[in-house]
């Protein structure tokens, strides 16, 4: 038929069109092996077949001495892009590898917000070097880019973009982008500017194409629907933005209004992974530069700091347990049991906590929502307290033929459950409202709250009701 693509007989393999092979266990093992019996040409052309985002995880799977052989085979020809999926760490490994010259002709193929990216964490004079092989317009971006706050729109946006004036007809534009010689290589919309060059509106390429070529531009770009960023906006804001607007580009105007670069969805995508893997990390007390290609010594740094934090929390729950001693010492079932009861406690209030911090990031829980959601919280693990404080007592009396045993436990479970609700919810909460990000110490209070309340409780009862 006319004007269709039959998809439907083509073979699975070349569907999608991709030239390349996926990178599997198995691959990068055949390549290692390669490596390791001194065949570089094999281990060569099995790396030739890889896209370079691969050959960067590949980077990151490799050991010290691996990687080396790696650097210096794909050196003669590689895919500038690779540097900006590699980690931070390894990506200044791979650039001293390489060598600054070597990299500094070859970031000058990349677009102004990648080589930001490849540059951003070297001191001034390294970023010098790097730059030198830029033009003075190149270079002039990338400087006015890291000029900007860290984790801002300033420095994720890139400059190479397509504007034109709002009285342009679509058959000059069309001709403008046929006969252009500098424009970016990937681009979606089209930003509509007025004399001041702030943008107006965006028309999508896609429009362009389907319309005839008389239709003035302003006639068929989107005004509403646009939405500027600031240069200064946090970039966490612009993620933000983009997941509720489903937007593909967003014009980036400076403190004057005035069209300063676009942040596409590409890179948007990447500031919502790193988002997601800066919280992953900071609830369990890891800092950002802990990833597995840091040195030994700097792994130990970043994690010590939240491991003394909880040696000291961990000494506030023991001082509880040490007022109860007479007792526990009276009754030694109860040194077997209040372990069961901590972690009930710490393990609801991890599930109330991880769901409230993630929706504090999403915006889904704010001060307008907050005390619906606290009530439900509490009241989901006071309803999960009660199931297990029958499973819990029911197990206790029978393992020690003792039903008020069981009783105590039960009580202290619904007890510390319930804090364990409200305090997961609360904590992220008073974080936020004080500018700390609820990631970075949510569980190490958590912890402390639901240990010392599940100790107090259990043995305080047990104190009351059984001595």
């Amino acid at each position: 038929m006319t004007g269709q693509v039959e998809e439907l007989d083509r073979p699975a393999e070349t569907s999608t069109g991709d030239e390349y092979v996926d990178l599997t266990p198995e691959y990068a093992r055949e390549i290692f092996d390669a490596l390791g019996g001194g065949e570089g040409t094999t281990a060569s052309e099995l790396l030739s077949e890889l896209h370079f985002a691969d050959i960067a995880d590949l980077l990151g799977w490799a050991s010290p001495n691996q990687r080396q052989h790696l650097v210096e085979l794909i050196r003669p020809d590689f895919d500038p892009e690779f540097l900006t999926e590699l980690d931070d760490d390894l990506r200044e490994e791979v650039i001293g590898l390489l060598g600054t010259n070597v990299v500094a002709e070859a970031i000058a193929e990349l677009d102004s917000d990648d080589v930001v990216e490849v540059i951003e964490d070297f001191d001034k004079d390294e970023q010098r070097e790097l730059l030198g092989a830029l033009s003075d317009i190149e270079r002039a971006r990338v400087e006015e880019a890291l000029s900007y706050p860290e984790y801002t729109a300033g420095r994720i946006m890139q400059r190479e973009l397509v504007a034109i004036p709002d009285y342009w007809s679509v058959g000059q534009t069309i001709d403008f982008l046929r006969s252009a010689k500098s424009l970016p290589d990937d681009f979606y919309d089209i930003i509509v500017v007025d004399p001041r060059y702030s943008p107006v509106g965006i028309v999508p390429l896609s429009r362009v194409i389907r319309t005839n070529r008389p239709v003035l531009v302003r006639d068929v770009m989107e005004s509403d629907e646009m939405r500027t960023v600031v240069v200064t906006e946090e970039q966490e804001n612009v993620a933000h933005i983009f997941r509720q607007r489903d937007l593909i580009s967003a014009p980036v105007v400076d403190d004057s209004g005035r069209l300063v670069g676009v942040i596409t969805v590409d890179d948007v995508v990447d500031v919502i992974d790193e988002e997601y893997e800066e919280d992953m990390m900071r609830l369990a007390g890891v800092g950002e530069e802990d990833d597995l290609s840091s040195a030994i010594l700097d792994t130990t740094r970043s994690r010590f700091t939240w491991l003394l934090v909880n040696l000291g929390t961990a000494i506030m729950a023991s001082l509880v347990i040490g007022l109860f001693s007479g007792t526990i010492e009276q009754l030694v079932a109860l040194a077997v049991l209040m372990p069961i009861v901590a972690s009930m406690g710490g393990n609801a209030g991890t599930q109330t906590l991880t769901v409230a911090v993630r929706a504090i990031a999403t915006r889904e829980l704010t001060s307008t929502n907050a005390l619906r959601v606290v009530r439900k919280e509490v009241a989901v693990c006071g309803l999960n307290g009660v199931a297990f404080a029958v499973l819990a007592g029911g197990v206790t009396w029978f393992w020690f033929d003792d039903p008020m045993l069981g009783v105590v436990i039960g009580i202290a479970m619904v007890i510390n459950l319930l804090f364990a609700g409200l305090f997961g919810a609360l904590i992220p909460l008073g974080l936020e409202r004080a500018g700390i990000d609820p990631a970075v110490s949510s569980s190490v209070f958590l912890t402390t709250i639901t240990d010392v309340v599940g100790f107090f409780a259990f043995l305080g009862l047990a104190a009351i009701l059984l001595l």
